[in-house]
């Protein structure tokens, strides 16, 4: 059987796109992002991350940044020797809310010299961010993807995950449950259902889903199917259609949980996107 990660990768892919490589001096904003994650790979520092609402943050040696759900923050650089970076988006699904960044804190930082499973990947990606050879912005976008599940990979390693599918997936009692949720989001869940698959009570399975996963197993059904239905519908898949392979009777009954969910409809949803791009 795959491993949790493999699992979730196969229905949210990652895209990346780096935006930025090079020397940064001074002072460098960036938007809140509600669609994709930043990344910030520092290969010469110092440079310090101001981020509202929590400390500043220094970072004088080599290290992996990544906001998962950015606010609006300032990567601040020397005037005079700067710092080396490779800035990127990672974009999960068709953006926004999703299990794997949902599974992760608000900010991760990995310090990469003290990680040397990162030196390979990170010595090509930096030859290909401070070099000018064909195809440079495809290759960049490539290895920002591999380093992203590197990335993840080493949250899952040491213990950096908050929750969310990514927790319950590497419990194995839990893996169960949802595993069968995941292959058959259509079937009739129940509380009964899911803790037989899990080989647990039912109490014991509520009290325990949520405390690893961080919501009860019915929002957790739910938010599943949503997502789905998400990825769905941006491939064009009619709603009707949709609401079927998702686990709802019918298309008004997924607009509904989707507004419940999302704050919109599905139609919305769609506008919203097509003006993003």
């Amino acid at each position: 059987m795959s491993d949790p990660l493999d699992r979730l990768l196969s229905q949210f892919s990652l895209r990346a796109g780096v935006f930025y490589t090079g020397n940064i001096c001074g002072l460098h904003d960036f938007e809140r992002d509600e669609q994709r994650g930043h990344l910030h790979v520092v290969k010469r520092g110092p440079v310090a991350l101001i981020n509202p609402g929590r400390p500043d943050l220094s970072v004088e040696r080599p290290s992996l940044i990544y906001l998962p759900r950015p606010e609006r923050h300032r990567l601040v650089a020397d005037e005079r020797e700067g710092a080396d970076v490779v800035c990127a988006t990672v974009l999960t699904g068709v953006g926004g809310r999703n299990p794997i960044s949902d599974s992760l804190p608000d900010m991760v930082l990995i310090e990469l010299g003290a990680n040397p499973g990162f030196g390979r990947i990170l010595d090509v990606m930096f030859d290909e961010a401070f070099g000018s050879g064909s195809g440079r912005q495809g290759a960049l976008d490539r290895l920002c993807e591999v380093l992203t599940i590197r990335m993840l990979r080493h949250c899952l390693e040491h213990g950096l995950i908050s929750g969310g599918a990514l927790a319950g997936l590497a419990d194995p009692k839990l893996a169960k449950a949802l595993d069968a949720i995941h292959l058959s989001p259509t079937d009739r869940w129940d509380l009964q259902s899911m803790a037989e698959r899990a080989g647990m009570s039912r109490a014991r399975f509520a009290e325990h889903f949520h405390a690893v996963v961080g919501a009860p197993p019915a929002e957790y059904l739910t938010s599943w199917r949503l997502m789905l239905a998400r990825r769905l519908l941006a491939k064009g898949v009619a709603a009707k259609a949709v609401a079927t392979r998702v686990g709802y009777g019918s298309s008004s009954a997924l607009h509904r949980a989707f507004v419940r969910k999302f704050g919109q409809s599905p139609s919305d949803w769609l506008k919203d996107r097509a003006r993003e791009g």
